[in-house]
Formats: structure tokens, sequence, C-alpha cells
């Protein structure tokens, strides 16, 4: 393997499942830091904006510097560009977008139809208004494409995914997505480590625990792509994507002892 000189985290399902830290895993970032290796985390907050991801990430006693964090929602707040939006997210998500993008703020068209993990607030209300502002011209972006997460009582639960493809397929228009697997959102992180996907001997990694979305999407950009045994890894995952996983390990722990072995 090539030297590993950085790390893109995923943190749901890598470094916690619900409000509980996966043991070993806060450890196994600071061995990492130790290491001498730059880490980002790359993260779809389901619900939780990024004031209160820090928060939570505190509280698990990791502390991430604000520029450390790469959100779906950052991303599409770049992307927008003023534009008025129609926001179908979760309503604890909406602080991390500018007010005056709001559509019913700024008292404009919709420019575009941003769809998060919404959770009890897909209702086929909140889908047919998203659907309305669609076929009256709006651009669909979706903050994630992921199929399900890891949620806290342990069961598989429903992400955005599946309500952005009802969405493509009722308005016959496909959605630009902005969080992984997007090659542009790992792109994002790499940009601030002041890294390419690979340089030279030098590597880039990316850990987590969708094999789809976070391994896949990584390895299609460039990346070293490490798939956790943890989350919403269900056995047999690392059979689901071509080319394979670079590394399959138990769990954040095992991985970084693997990336560090790799780079000593």
């Amino acid at each position: 393997m090539a030297r590993v000189s950085g790390v893109l985290i995923d943190l749901g399902g890598v470094v916690y499942v619900g409000e509980a830290a996966i043991p070993g895993a806060v450890e196994a970032v600071a061995r990492l830091r130790r290491g001498g290796m730059a880490v980002r985390f790359l993260t779809h907050p389901t619900r939780r904006p990024l004031r209160a991801l820090g928060s939570d990430l505190g509280r698990l006693g990791l502390a991430v510097q604000p520029g450390e964090l790469f959100t779906p929602a950052l991303a599409a707040r770049h992307v927008l560009a003023g534009r008025a939006a129609h926001l179908l997210v979760h309503p604890d998500l909406r602080e991390d977008f500018p007010r005056e993008t709001f559509e019913e703020t700024a008292g404009a068209k919709a420019g575009a139809v941003v769809v998060g993990d919404a959770g009890e607030g897909f209702s086929y209300a909140a889908l047919n208004a998203a659907f309305r502002a669609l076929e009256d011209g709006a651009e669909l972006i979706a903050l994630a494409a992921n199929r399900s997460f890891r949620d806290a009582d342990g069961g598989l639960s429903l992400d955005a995914g599946p309500f952005v493809a009802a969405l493509e397929f009722a308005s016959r228009k496909e959605a630009r997505v902005i969080g992984k697997p997007a090659e542009a959102f790992f792109q994002g992180a790499l940009d601030s480590l002041g890294v390419t996907a690979g340089q030279g001997t030098c590597m880039t990694a990316m850990v987590g625990d969708d094999v789809e979305s976070d391994v896949g999407g990584a390895m299609a950009a460039g990346l070293v792509g490490v798939l956790v045994r943890t989350g919403k890894y269900r056995d047999g995952d690392e059979g689901c994507i071509t080319p394979a996983p670079s590394h399959v390990a138990a769990d954040l722990a095992a991985a970084a002892d693997w990336l560090l072995e790799g780079s000593s």
C-alpha cells in the first residue's frame, strides 16, 4: 500500500452510533493524529446542524475544529449561490442555510429543491410541495442519496435516498447529489488538506461504513477506501462494489492500525 498521509472519516456508524461512541473510535482518531496524519470528517448529518455536531463530538471527547467538518449543507450553500430554495430537510438543519435562501423568506420562486433527511417531515404534503416546485422549473439537489442509516435503536432506518428517487421518478429530473458519493464532495475535503487524491507515493484514505457512498465513492475519486464492519455494515457488503474496498476492518481502531502500519 502507498503511504497514507491524510484520512477522511465518516462519523455516524464509524465514530459513533446514536449518542454513544463506538469503543476505541475516539482514541483511534487521536492515534492517527499522533501518527502525523491530517484528519477530516466527511459526514451526512441526518438531522443535526453543524453547531450541534461540534458539541456532540466534544461530549464524546473528540475535539474537532470547524474547518475539519464537511457536510452537504455547507456544500449546498455554495451551490445555491444566492438562489431561493425550497428546503425539504429536517427543521433542525435549516439553521445551516442562510435565511435569505429560504423560498418563503425571499418571497421568490424556488430555483432549487434541496432534499436532506427530513425524518417525519417526509409527508405526502411535503413531498408533493417539492414535486410542484420541480414542475415549476426548480433544480433537484440532494444532500445525500444514501439508502439507510443505523438508527439510535440499533435498527436500519430510511435515509434521504429513497425519497430523492421518488422525486426523480415523479419529476423526470435527475438529482444533483452534492454529498457522498459525489466526487466534488470528497474533493472539497482534499482541497482543505492541500493534496490530491493520490500524490506520488502518498495517498489519502476514506474510512466509512457505507460501502457504496463512503468507500465506492471515495475509490472512484482516487482515494484508498477502507470499509469498517460497524454502523450500517452488513455481512457481504464488501462484495457489493467493484473494485472491492482497499481494506476491510473490524472498526475504526483496526482501520487506524492498518493505516498506521502501512505508513510507518
